[in-house]
C-alpha cells in the first residue's frame, strides 16, 4: 500500500506524537496530559503525518514565527518543526512530501523566508535552505580566568544585579528579548507561551529543574538583561567544590549587562565551571576575562536555517552600510523564488525588482538566504564555488553591502 502524507486528525494526534518521539530516539510513550497540553497549541492544518496502514512514519509540524532581520526589521516566517522519519520508513521520499506541500502552502500564505533549526547539516540544503546563524558555547575555568573574586560579582558602572524568580522573568523578559531582537539578526520570536515553557509551566515529558534567575538593573533602574542557570553539586575528595554553572538563557543589551552577567556567573561561590549554553559566535565572553584562555570552545556549529520565499521582501527588510547596487541571477530548484532581480541600496533604504538587466552574480537560492542575514561572505562563497561572479568585482560589493558587524543570533531551538 502507498504511504499517505496529510494532515493529522485530533484523533490521531497521541500516534502523531508517538511517531515524534520515536524518530527523536525518546521513550514512546506519550501522557494524557501532554497530548492535551499539545493540542492546545498546535494548528493540526500544519502537522503533517505520513501513513502506512493507519501507522504514522513521518512527522511534520510548521507554525507562525517572526524573525529579526540587520537593522531591526522582521520578516513573517515559516517555521519548521519536530520533522521525523521512522526508521522502518527512511529513504522513501517523506521528508520531501511533507517539506515540498509545507513550502507550497507557506509562499500561498505569503510568509517570507522558512526558517528551521537541524538535527544533521547535509539534509536540508537541497530544499534551498542556507545557514543564516552559527552558534558558541564555552567552558569557563573559572580560577584559570584571572578574575578579583572580590569584585567581579558587583557591577563598577552602577548598575546592579538582583537575584529574582520566574514570575519576574515572565514579566520583563519580553521586553528585554525585543531589545535584542533590534540589535541582532536571526532573533525568532518568543509567544507567551514560550515564556511559559521556558520558565517551568509547560507539560513535559522530562522533569522540570527549576533555575536560579538574575537580573541586570543599569543605574536608572531600568533591566537591561537577565540570565537564567542551573548548578550541580559536586565534591573533590579533600572537600574541594567541583561545580559546574550552566546558562539556560542569557539575554544583555547593552555591553555593561554582558560584562556585569558573565563576571556575576563567574563569581558564584563553590562554581569552578561555567558552561555558557549556545551563543552568538562573537559574543564577547572570553575577551571579558583577563585570560581569554580560561574559555575552552565546546561547540561551534550551524544554528538558525533560512529559506527565502520572497526575494522582495527579504531583500528590502534589512539595512545596507554602503551605496550600491547589484544584480543577482537566483536559482531555485523549486521553482519557488528564482529569477534574477535587481538590488539598489544604501543607508537609506532598499528597493528590488525582476529585471532582466545581465546579472553581476549567479547563485542558488540557499547561498541567497545564507548572505541576506549577514553572516557569509560572498567572497568566499564565490572561492567555494557556490557563488559566480560574473562582472569583475561584484562579490566584493556584495561583501560590503551583505556583511554586517554583529553576527547573528538565535538563542532558542525550535
Amino acid at each position: 500500500m502507498s504511504v499517505d502524507v496529510r494532515a493529522v486528525t485530533e484523533s490521531e494526534f497521541p500516534d502523531w506524537q508517538r511517531a515524534l518521539r520515536t524518530g527523536f530516539l525518546r521513550p514512546p510513550v506519550v501522557s494524557a496530559e501532554e497530548v492535551a497540553d499539545r493540542l492546545a497549541h498546535v494548528d493540526l492544518a500544519r502537522t503533517l503525518g505520513a501513513f502506512d496502514r493507519g501507522r504514522v512514519v513521518a512527522t511534520f509540524r510548521s507554525f507562525r514565527q517572526e524573525v529579526s532581520t540587520v537593522g531591526g526589521g522582521s520578516l513573517t516566517a515559516d517555521a519548521i518543526s519536530q520533522v521525523t522519519v521512522s526508521p522502518t520508513h527512511r529513504r522513501r521520499g517523506l521528508l520531501s512530501r511533507m517539506m515540498t506541500a509545507d513550502l507550497a502552502a507557506a509562499k500561498d500564505r505569503g510568509d517570507a523566508i522558512a526558517t528551521l533549526i537541524a538535527a544533521e547539516y547535509p539534509i536540508y540544503g537541497r530544499y534551498g535552505f542556507g545557514v543564516a546563524s552559527w552558534a558558541t558555547e564555552w567552558s569557563v575555568d573559572v580560577r584559570r580566568a584571572g578574575l578579583d573574586p572580590r569584585r567581579s560579582g558587583r557591577p563598577e558602572d552602577g548598575g546592579r544585579i538582583d537575584l529574582t524568580d520566574a514570575d519576574e522573568i515572565r514579566e520583563v523578559g519580553p521586553e528585554v528579548h525585543r531589545r535584542l531582537a533590534g540589535v541582532r539578526a536571526g532573533v525568532t520570536h518568543r509567544s507567551t507561551r514560550d515564556w511559559a515553557v521556558g520558565t517551568g509551566l509547560g507539560v513535559d515529558s522530562e522533569p522540570w529543574r527549576e533555575p536560579y534567575y538574575a537580573l541586570y538593573r543599569a543605574e536608572s533602574g531600568e533591566v537591561e538583561g537577565f540570565v537564567a542557570y542551573t548548578a550541580d553539586d559536586k565534591w573533590g575528595d579533600a572537600k574541594q567544590p567541583l561545580n559546574t554553572a550552566t546558562v539556560r538563557d542569557l539575554i544583555a543589551v547593552t555591553p555593561a549587562a554582558e560584562r556585569a552577567l558573565w563576571h556575576f556567573l563567574c563569581s558564584v561561590d563553590w562554581v569552578g565551571t561555567v558552561r555558557s549554553g549556545y551563543r552568538a559566535p562573537d559574543d564577547p565572553l572570553p575577551l571579558l576575562l583577563p585570560d581569554p584562555r580560561a574559555a575552552r570552545t565546546l561547540t561551534y556549529a550551524d544554528m538558525l536555517w533560512v529559506r527565502v520565499l520572497d526575494v522582495v521582501r527579504v531583500l528590502e527588510s534589512r539595512t545596507y552600510p554602503v551605496t550600491d547596487g547589484l544584480v543577482l541571477d537566483l536559482r531555485d530548484g523549486d521553482g519557488l523564488a528564482g529569477g534574477r532581480y535587481r538590488l539598489d541600496a544604501s543607508p537609506d533604504g532598499a528597493t528590488a525588482a525582476r529585471t532582466t538587466q545581465s546579472p553581476d552574480l549567479a547563485l542558488g537560492i540557499a547561498e541567497l538566504s545564507t548572505l541576506a542575514f549577514g553572516d557569509e561572505s560572498a567572497v568566499r562563497l564565490c572561492r567555494l564555488g557556490r557563488v559566480e561572479e560574473l562582472t569583475a568585482g561584484a562579490a566584493t560589493r556584495a561583501e560590503l553591502l551583505f556583511r554586517t558587524p554583529l553576527r547573528p543570533f538565535s538563542p532558542d531551538i525550535f
